[in-house]
């Protein structure tokens, strides 16, 4: 419950900081099983989606982006982050998370130039 609490509590204080400019989105998963976005990465900004995952859950995912960000797939234990996946500076990927342990995984996506970046990303479990 605390870890959830802090989840909803980091996306209202990135939902209300004014120049913040990043987005934590929270995944609903479709009837299907899938989660899609079509989303805008501010130029130096990034963009997140975030799920709590259970242990033996297996996540394809894929994205495009306009141009190049950094990827990662990442989770939280205490003040050490874990990441499943990582790429630099690139425009698209895929591949198949398997989740080991039970956390809120997010897929993240920074864009470090100066112009904006268009993000086309799915998920399907």
């Amino acid at each position: 419950m605390i870890k959830r609490t802090a989840f909803i509590a980091t996306i209202l204080w990135v939902s209300v900081a004014p120049t913040a400019h990043a987005e934590l989105v929270e995944v609903v998963w479709n009837r299907g099983g899938a989660f899609t976005q079509d989303r805008q990465v501010v130029a130096g900004k990034f963009v997140e989606f975030c799920a709590k995952l259970p242990a033996g859950q297996k996540v394809a995912w894929s994205f495009e982006t306009s141009g190049p960000t950094d990827f990662n797939i990442h989770y939280h234990v205490g003040k050490e982050v874990v990441f499943p996946a990582r790429m630099s500076q690139v425009a698209r990927g895929q591949d198949t998370l398997r989740v080991e342990v039970e956390q809120d995984y997010c897929w993240m996506w920074t864009n470090k130039t100066a112009l904006p970046v268009a993000l086309k990303a799915r998920l399907q479990r």
